[in-house]
């Protein structure tokens, strides 16, 4: 049984990976897909490592290894397929990485690759993280995970809850580069944020945790795939906000 969280993470590596592949397709429902079983597995690893007791710098590492491929290189990818659209003229099924090199304006072909400094970031924000011993019950900076699941409700929402001025904005240029930019500080910024990690099941210890997971609920079950960036805008204020947060002392 001591393989099996190293295993679920290999599989971690596997949905990210198909996940990549969707991506630079242009399969961004297929991408947010696989990513959604990276992420399960990248929860289900540590939890099974706990509970066996076989907690190992191996699995440490290759979590961060798998981290970096599903949360790190997936939303670069799609950020890039939507810079693409939006300097294209709008939602298309076209791949830009099949396009690209096609095109003889610069800003078309090489404008959209800024979406891969998220992935940049990502790899910093995991390799800060490795070394960091403070991380425990908090984070600093937003966590890959959390980072990823907003660039991948982007495409969802165009899906699913799209509309003539939902589409306008995300499928702008200008909010998709500010958003680039804003995704890649939040990553490695010096900002307190609180871990969904539960040492008991007390709400006396963990009110905030359980109040902001029941808003969470809420807003999905009314704005659908909408809801994901009004909680990873309410996450970052929450934290903010938390006095436990506020007074943690700061990193040298």
């Amino acid at each position: 049984m001591k393989f099996l969280p190293n295993f679920v993470t290999l599989l971690n590596v596997l949905f990210g990976s198909v996940a990549s592949v969707f991506a630079v397709l242009n399969k961004l429902e297929w991408a947010a897909l696989f990513f959604a079983f990276g992420v399960l597995c990248d929860f289900l690893d540590g939890l099974l490592a706990r509970k066996l007791g076989v907690q190992s710098e191996l699995g440490i590492q290759l979590d961060s290894l798998a981290d970096m491929i599903t949360s790190g290189l997936v939303p670069g990818l799609v950020m890039c397929q939507l810079l693409g659209m939006s300097v294209s003229g709008g939602w298309n099924t076209e791949s830009f990485f099949v396009e690209a090199l096609e095109r003889d304006t610069w800003w078309w072909t090489w404008f959209p690759f800024a979406g891969l400094l998220i992935t940049l970031s990502s790899g910093l924000r995991l390799a800060r993280f490795n070394v960091d011993e403070n991380q425990v019950s908090s984070f600093t900076g937003l966590p890959t995970p959390a980072n990823a699941l907003l660039i991948l409700s982007l495409p969802l929402i165009l899906f699913y809850n799209g509309s003539e001025f939902t589409n306008s904005i995300i499928l702008n240029p200008w909010f998709l580069l500010v958003l680039t930019l804003l995704s890649s500080y939040l990553l490695n910024s010096p900002i307190r944020l609180f871990a969904l990690k539960f040492d008991s099941y007390s709400f006396r210890e963990n009110g905030l945790k359980y109040i902001f997971l029941l808003v969470s609920l809420v807003l999905l079950l009314t704005l659908q795939f909408l809801a994901v960036p009004l909680i990873i805008l309410g996450y970052i204020l929450t934290s903010l906000f938390d006095k436990e947060q506020a007074d943690f002392p700061e990193m040298d």
